[in-house]
């Protein structure tokens, strides 16, 4: 078993210390009052193939590969949304890309299946939307969902795989 070395300076910080295999392991608390946030819940997903889209109606963006889920979170099966279980603040990015002829395209957060941050409207030829907000969550009920509005013809995602439809989120500060 290992010692805790705890040590304190006249800055008024906390070092925590203990012997590892090959030196020592140290945690450094700041003066400041909070909470030491070590490894929170984050994912990335991205829409795998040319799906079409419907076109002037909100469509779930499918983002069903995860290059990433630090907590299983997310769900890239069933509904597509993250659903973290820490309560805290959380940097979420979407950004989707559509071919097609389209002359309205927006993007959206959804939280709790409602409309919480919209996107620009961007002008005809645009074919990619892209959002970042932080949110809070209350990890036990609260969830998101990436939504996408197009008008036009022959509208689908495109197909460059993890570069074009992406959904992520991160952990960035505990509640």
């Amino acid at each position: 078993m290992a010692n805790l070395i705890l040590n304190g300076s006249t800055s008024g910080s906390v070092t925590l210390s203990s012997p590892a295999v090959s030196g020592t392991t140290t945690l450094t608390l700041p003066v400041q009052t909070g909470t030491v946030m070590v490894n929170g819940p984050a994912f990335s997903a991205y829409v795998s193939s040319s799906a079409s889209v419907s076109g002037s109606t909100w469509t779930k963006i499918p983002a069903s590969v995860e290059e990433f889920d630090t907590n299983s979170n997310y769900d890239n099966a069933t509904n597509y949304r993250f659903t973290p279980t820490v309560a805290g603040y959380y940097q979420v990015n979407g950004q989707v890309a559509l071919g097609g002829t389209i002359t309205r395209l927006f993007i959206a957060i959804r939280k709790n299946g409602s409309e919480f941050k919209l996107g620009n409207d961007l002008p005809t030829g645009s074919n990619r939307a892209i959002i970042c907000s932080l949110i809070y969550m209350n990890g036990t009920t609260d969830y998101l969902e990436l939504y996408v509005f197009a008008t036009g013809t022959t509208l689908t995602f495109t197909g460059t795989v993890g570069a074009d439809s992406v959904f992520s989120a991160s952990m960035v500060r505990s509640a």
